[in-house]
């Protein structure tokens, strides 16, 4: 696909309404980011987001892994068609405008499918640090770098800003998780740590239940912490006006970080949330002044 100029596409009405309606429903506070772009730029964060939570909701959503396969290798099929210009799903249909507009990679929208098939499976567990670290760059770098080109001109630090940020993001909802997850028997914790701390056991539950848990997380945290540096680094040479909707995301994901930090990074469920009036608070510091 040609790159078309910043006014190419026309915004079908029933389309926004459709991408719309799936991030308002979906309660994410990523929301309050897209909210302040300008409309073609909102409704591409819109399209991008709901083509995450659809694929999102495969791999969640109860169901045998083998139907999952097929309906995530279907929208491998559909990125096929929406890259050839013939999409034929609603929200692919929605994602046409954006794709081309601002050159959305389509190795990105395929790194989000595969991490959400490795959710696919019965059980996440027996993670490397490498293998952690690729699903993190599948499910949240991936959108980060769509992202970034959705919010403005590409800097030469925008992709590191977006790495950066997704990693930092996504240990951090693995760290607030923990506990939730090995209810349904997710383990994302590297195999490394675990190892270090002598936890000999793969078991969710037998691992949340080991009195050395808190240091895996804790050393996980200063992963975390390092990457929400770099982040800071590489978006401290990006346009600030272009940054603001990844400043306002990050802002809200590094106060739950700090709320983890503060309780010593003990797992508990239910998982440290931030309240309607910090969010409120973050979206005036960060979205409109």
């Amino acid at each position: 696909m040609n790159a078309m100029s910043p006014t190419a596409f026309v915004i079908d009405p029933a389309q926004y309404d459709l991408v719309a309606g799936i991030v308002r429903a979906s309660g994410s506070s990523f929301y309050w980011g897209m909210r302040l772009l300008d409309r073609q730029r909102r409704y591409a964060m819109y399209a991008v987001y709901a083509f995450c939570r659809e694929v999102d909701d495969i791999a969640d959503e109860p169901g045998e892994p083998e139907v999952k396969r097929a309906q995530l290798a279907e929208w491998r099929v559909e990125l096929d068609r929406l890259y050839a210009g013939a999409p034929t799903h609603a929200i692919a249909k929605a994602l046409h405008g954006p794709v081309i507009q601002y050159n959305l990679p389509k190795e990105d929208f395929l790194a989000v499918i595969a991490g959400c098939e490795s959710d696919a499976q019965p059980e996440v567990t027996g993670l490397s640090m490498a293998e952690l670290e690729l699903y993190c760059d599948r499910v949240a770098c991936a959108v980060g770098r769509l992202s970034v080109r959705v919010f403005g001109s590409l800097r030469p630090k925008s992709i590191e800003t977006a790495n950066a940020t997704g990693m930092a993001l996504q240990l951090t909802n693995i760290l607030r998780d923990v506990v939730v997850d090995a209810k349904i028997g997710r383990l994302y914790l590297p195999d490394e740590l675990l190892a270090k701390h002598g936890i000999a056991s793969r078991d969710p539950m037998a691992v949340i239940n080991h009195p050395n848990l808190v240091a895996v997380c804790r050393e996980l945290g200063e992963t975390a912490r390092g990457y929400f540096q770099a982040s800071d680094a590489a978006q401290a040479e990006c346009s600030r006006a272009d940054m603001r909707p990844a400043t306002l995301m990050k802002e809200m994901y590094r106060e739950i970080f700090k709320r983890l930090e503060a309780e010593g990074f003990v797992p508990r469920d239910p998982p440290v949330k931030v309240s309607k009036a910090f969010k409120l608070w973050c979206i005036l510091r960060h979205g409109l002044l």
